[in-house]
């Protein structure tokens, strides 16, 4: 986002402490000095940061409000990468009463605010570059789940290279220059048409970005008559902003994937009877019935029922956590063994996984330390590209007698090879797609500065279960109270009632018993499941319980002998 600060309480002096106090903030992508003041460019993070780092240097700097101005989200299908970023950034920067610019690149969406009436003026600007802006209501939210994956005409490519080779296999093979030129201009409009007009509107806005680079170069190698070059190097670019997209498609994917953790239906209280309807027309104090099995569709409290919930999805947390009423569940998370009413807490746009949605989102927007460098690097490294070729195309054959078209060759290679697309892609790509990938695994960071910060790392905090353990309870040890059974009878037994149950413990207790010796099935007569406690069952005109502690009490099972084990493992447990 972009803020803006007058800098009529700073005394001159205090500039080089301004700016190296801004520069030392990680979220600051830029900052300049206008004829109104400062302009910080910087994530909405840093903001409070900003502030306090001036008050604590004594740099009297307000910030300038968007009092008496409109904000409007605006979707850009086109902006896909920092490129596009900084092209519709420079034209709007040079509008007067802009600011506010923030860009979401996952969402391909533009917030901007403006003086009253200027949104006209702003699409235009927009649309002068070749965009197409869709200017959202105000209550329109951008949504990544819109948005699917770009298809590429990868046969495009493939013939493209094809032709090149072509083109380039004349040249070797001394065949007719004409057949040449026809293969080279053939793979250049076969591909290369879009790069050729984004590079010129880009000149045309003094933005020497790769576009511009690459432009240029296959031009000049034309006019040289470089044709199978000229051709080759436009389908091999044409090919990596092809490897670029796909990248950017994956980390879209990869958080779009987290919307599948909220079902589309729900089964929502209409006039004293549950009805199914779509999950998006949930509302807030809305009573939702889930069932054993279900995902939960929003956020809300218990009103009835007990189970126990399987919130890994959204805490990474293995073991199921017993749910009763008062007791707040989350969307996206799984009704294990028991069916409850709640009430809805959040709609879905607002609801867990959409807000780890959001996270991320304004996450990717954080710059790491490296990509603000890359981007102020390219800034000054492509005009300095574009003089240095300029100048060895020039100098020799004017003051040194040397040929103007090897030199003019020798300057256009030098923008060929010096194009920083790999470097400027590279960088967002990646912090993009880490993460993305972070998020589908379970791993929440807010943004590329703490990505990179983990370099530094010296110690970690684990959350044990799931984390540095497996998640999934075994059985360790087997004790005989002694209350007149053989162990192989206590086995067949308490494997009897696990297997009619899916906790977690229970499948455990399943899976040692297997392990121990095969055992035939014994009939289980009133089964029944006490959330949180256990599970009881009638075996041979006898009721049993498998359970914790807390069920010894109301199941019979109050012998000391058997509690005296149970609490001796308890702590023991806890001491580990």
């Amino acid at each position: 986002m972009d803020t803006d600060w007058d800098v009529s309480g700073v005394h001159p002096s205090q500039y080089r402490l301004l700016f190296s106090t801004l520069g030392a903030i990680a979220g600051v992508k830029d900052v300049g000095l206008n004829p109104d003041g400062l302009r910080i460019i910087h994530t909405p993070e840093a903001l409070p940061v900003i502030k306090q780092a001036f008050e604590a240097n004594n740099l009297k700097l307000k910030m300038r409000t968007n009092e008496g101005k409109e904000t409007t989200q605006i979707r850009i299908q086109q902006m896909d990468c920092p490129t596009e970023e900084g092209l519709i950034r420079k034209k709007l920067n040079d509008m007067k009463g802009v600011s506010g610019l923030q860009f979401n690149l996952m969402n391909r969406v533009l917030t901007v605010s403006y003086p009253k009436g200027m949104l006209p003026e702003i699409v235009a600007a927009i649309k002068s570059l070749d965009y197409t802006p869709e200017v959202l209501e105000a209550n329109e939210r951008p949504k990544l789940s819109e948005f699917k994956p770009t298809k590429i005409a990868w046969w495009k490519y493939v013939l493209g290279i094809v032709i090149a080779l072509g083109s380039e296999a004349c040249e070797y093979l001394s065949l007719p220059d004409w057949l040449s030129i026809v293969l080279a201009v053939a793979a250049i409009a076969l591909v290369g048409l879009g790069t050729y007009k984004k590079g010129f509107i880009a000149i045309r806005n003094l933005n020497f970005n790769m576009n511009a680079l690459m432009a240029v170069a296959v031009t000049g190698a034309v006019l040289i008559g470089s044709w199978p070059e000229a051709a080759m190097v436009m389908v091999l670019f044409e090919l990596s902003e092809a490897i670029e997209q796909i990248s950017l498609d994956r980390a879209r994917g990869a958080i779009r994937s987290l919307l599948s953790l909220a079902p589309q239906t729900a089964r929502v209280e209409k006039d004293g009877n549950f009805i199914e309807v779509p999950a998006k027309e949930i509302k807030i104090g809305d009573v939702v019935r889930v069932v054993p099995g279900e995902r939960l569709p929003v956020d809300g409290v218990v009103l009835s029922g007990q189970t126990s919930i399987d919130q890994s999805p959204i805490t990474g947390e293995s073991m199921p956590v017993e749910k009763k009423p008062e007791d707040k569940v989350f969307a996206g998370t799984i009704n294990k063994n028991g069916t409850i009413t709640y009430r809805a807490e959040s709609d879905v746009d607002n609801s867990m996984p959409a807000r780890i949605i959001s996270a991320i989102e304004s996450a990717q927007s954080s710059r790491a330390p490296t990509q603000r460098f890359v981007d102020s690097f390219a800034k000054v490294y492509t005009p300095t590209v574009f003089v240095i070729a300029v100048l060895t195309a020039l100098i020799p054959p004017l003051f040194m007698g040397g040929e103007w078209l090897d030199w003019i060759y020798k300057g256009l290679t030098i923008l060929v090879i010096a194009c920083p697309c790999a470097l400027v892609i590279s960088t967002p790509v990646t912090i993009v797609s880490g993460l993305a990938t972070a998020a589908r695994r379970g791993i929440l960071i807010k943004g590329g500065v703490y990505l990179e910060k983990g370099r530094t790392l010296q110690s970690i905090a684990f959350d044990k279960t799931g984390t540095l353990t497996k998640g999934k309870p075994a059985v360790i040890t087997f004790e005989n109270a002694g209350a007149g059974l053989t162990d192989e009878e206590i086995l067949d037994l308490a494997t009897a009632l696990a297997v009619r149950n899916d906790h977690p413990v229970s499948k455990a207790v399943s899976e040692y018993s297997a392990q121990q010796k095969p055992a035939g099935q014994k009939d289980v007569h009133g089964f029944y499941a006490a959330p949180g406690q256990g599970v009881i069952g009638e075996i041979d005109g006898t009721e049993y319980y498998l359970g914790n502690i807390k069920g010894l009490d109301k199941f019979y099972l109050n012998g000391p002998a058997v509690r005296a084990k149970c609490l001796n493992w308890l702590i023991t447990a806890t001491r580990l």
